[in-house]
């Protein structure tokens, strides 16, 4: 009897080079958390990225934000303004800092960061506190964010924005690469990334110097000396070079990835746009998605349940959007700034499987079990 193969949401796909650069890190007993691979690495990034970017390669995404925090001097007593509607690892490391911070709901158009409330948000914390240190805002889904609005916003109260592009390698805002947008900019090569380095993140800056520093801080910030000598507090957040070789042979199949990754949205959005209880965000003028993940609107929680648990009988991943930061049990606590929109999107919004390797009888056999359920 055969058996049907479990689908997931987003699984990691290989190249075939990853091997070989990992073989050469084996057979140069390079294991150690630095070595050729990790220059490799960086140096492809900052090539795809295009323009004057430096790369510093880290342990994870969450990492990058942390450091991108500590270059900005967040400290305790600051806050930070931080999209809601994201996963907790742009938040988290706000508090590892001992900052607070300030949640800011979504706009319509790409589900990011809302100018409007931005504003609103700064201006407030102005006048019954103090200015906010940073600005986290978030390209969610591969979608780029509004850019050209939140860095006048940033630019008029010169607070800086800290670019959190985990979800947006391959993305670009008006043929710019996301993750360059912004003062400082952060990648993530998790398992179910675009690309992976199994676990893995990138800071980007502009400054070779915050480069420097940032790779300083992130192999526990030791001084120059034959001894071991520290002036500063820092972190193991170094990427290992065996992780890096991963990191390589993934880098030459990106544009492969993109694609494919762009190609399920086209077949998912072809297919169901003929039902009125489906939507799917759109991209706006100038902006490029890598469409990461797909994602899908309906009409009702309802409708969006019986979709996911539909696609659960027949074994197939899919999750409801983010729950927004400002909903989190951890959170409870925290000021936020709210219309509304992050919440139905998290109440009504389902992700689809979307990993490059999805097979045609995948997708056809996603499809089935969405429009069984929707006819029903």
């Amino acid at each position: 009897m055969l058996t049907k193969t479990k689908i997931y949401l987003s699984s990691p796909h290989m190249g075939g080079s990853e091997q070989k650069f990992v073989n050469q890190a084996f057979d140069t007993n390079w294991i150690a958390p630095l070595g050729p691979n990790v220059d490799g690495f960086e140096n492809d990034i900052k090539n795809y990225l295009g323009g004057n970017n430096e790369v510093a390669a880290l342990s994870s995404g969450t990492a990058a934000i942390h450091l991108a925090l500590q270059l900005l001097g967040v400290s305790k007593g600051d806050e930070v303004l931080c999209q809601s509607f994201t996963f907790s690892a742009s938040a988290n490391p706000i508090v590892y800092q001992g900052a607070t911070p300030i949640f800011i709901d979504s706009e319509s158009d790409t589900w990011n960061m809302s100018p409007d409330l931005l504003e609103i948000a700064i201006k407030d914390r102005i006048e019954k506190f103090k200015k906010p240190k940073a600005i986290i805002a978030v390209h969610l889904y591969g979608m780029p964010y509004k850019a050209k609005e939140i860095n006048e916003i940033s630019e008029k109260y010169d607070i800086p924005v800290i670019e959190d592009s985990a979800e947006a390698l391959g993305s670009t805002y008006f043929n710019r690469a996301c993750g360059t947008l912004a003062d400082l900019g952060i990648l993530s090569f998790n398992g179910n990334k675009i690309i992976t380095t199994s676990g893995g993140g990138a800071l980007i800056t502009k400054n070779l110097e915050l480069k420097n520093k940032a790779v300083f801080l992130s192999t526990q910030a030791r001084d120059q000396a034959p001894h071991y000598e520290h002036s500063s507090i820092g972190f193991n957040y170094r990427m290992s070079n065996v992780l890096a070789g991963i990191g390589r042979g993934q880098m030459e199949v990106i544009d492969d990835r993109v694609k494919a990754r762009r190609a399920n949205y086209e077949y998912y959005k072809a297919n169901l746009s003929k039902f009125d209880t489906i939507e799917f965000v759109e991209e706006p003028q100038g902006f490029f998605s890598n469409r990461w993940i797909t994602c899908i609107k309906t009409n009702s929680f309802n409708t969006r349940e019986a979709i996911r648990l539909a696609l659960l009988e027949d074994d197939i991943e899919s999750r409801p959007l983010w729950k927004p930061m400002h909903m989190q049990p951890v959170f409870k606590e925290s000021l936020s700034y709210t219309d509304g929109t992050s919440e139905r999107l998290f109440n009504n919004g389902l992700c689809l499987p979307s990993g490059s390797n999805l097979t045609e009888n995948d997708l056809e056999r996603i499809l089935n079990a969405i429009i069984k359920t929707l006819n029903k």
